[in-house]
C-alpha cells in the first residue's frame, strides 16, 4: 500500500492547493485545518470514519518541524492570531487540559471545490506541552487583539519553565532546611572564588 496515494502525488507535480491538519488528542478531541471552511474528512488509523476539522484561518507560516535528535526535544508553536479578547478568554477558558497529550499533523492536497483528495496523511507527531497567550501592542484607533500559542515538543519532554541554571542555598534548603552545600553558589555565579570549609 502507497503511503501518500497515486492521485495525490499525482496532483503535487503540478500547480496545488495543500491542506495542512492538525489534532490534538484531548478530551474531547480538537480537530482543526488551516483554511477558512469546515472539512469532513480524518486520519485513517485515528478517526477512520471522518470527523469534522474546524478552519482555524489562513496560514501563515509554517513551523520547522525536526524528530527527535540525540535525546534534544525540538519544540515548535501553532498559533492562532487576531482573536478579539472577549473570544479569546473564553477560548482559554475552554481549553481541556492538554499537556502530555498526542499531536497529530497531516496533509492532503485539496481539489477544485476546496475539498480533500484522500484521507488525511500523518507526517509528524508531537506531544503537547502548554498554550501561552500575547496580546501586541495596541496603537491609537486599533483593536486590541489576543494571540494564543500551543507549544508541542517532538520528543517526551513538556517542561514549560527552562530549567535552573543555577541551584542556590534556598532551592536546596527547600529540599533539606540544614543543608549548607549551596549556600556559596551565588558568589560563584559571579566569578568569586568561594572559600569551600575543611572538614577533619
Amino acid at each position: 500500500m502507497d503511503w501518500v496515494p497515486a492521485n495525490v502525488i499525482e496532483e503535487m507535480r503540478g500547480s496545488h492547493q495543500l491542506g495542512i491538519f492538525l489534532r490534538i488528542d484531548t478530551d474531547p478531541a480538537l480537530h482543526m485545518w488551516f483554511g477558512v471552511h469546515d472539512i469532513q474528512t480524518g486520519f485513517d488509523a485515528i478517526d477512520p470514519d471522518g470527523t469534522v476539522y474546524l478552519g482555524g484561518g489562513v496560514l501563515m507560516g509554517v513551523p520547522t518541524l525536526e524528530v527527535l535528535v540525540n535525546g534534544t526535544a525540538d519544540s515548535v508553536d501553532f498559533t492562532v492570531s487576531g482573536i478579539d479578547p472577549v473570544t479569546g478568554g473564553k477560548m482559554l477558558d475552554a481549553i481541556p487540559p492538554v499537556r502530555g497529550k498526542l499531536v497529530q499533523l497531516g496533509l492532503t492536497t485539496l481539489d477544485q471545490y476546496y475539498q480533500p483528495m484522500s484521507s488525511i496523511i500523518p507526517i509528524w507527531t508531537g506531544t503537547a506541552s502548554h498554550p501561552s497567550e500575547s496580546s501586541p501592542v495596541v496603537k491609537s484607533g486599533e483593536n486590541p487583539s489576543l494571540t494564543l500559542a500551543l507549544s508541542v515538543v517532538s520528543g517526551e519532554t513538556t517542561r514549560s519553565r527552562a530549567s535552573r541554571s543555577l541551584w542556590s542555598g534556598p532551592h536546596q534548603k527547600a529540599i533539606s532546611p540544614t543543608d549548607l552545600f549551596c549556600d556559596g553558589t551565588a558568589r560563584l555565579s559571579r566569578g568569586v572564588q568561594p572559600v569551600w570549609p575543611h572538614y577533619t
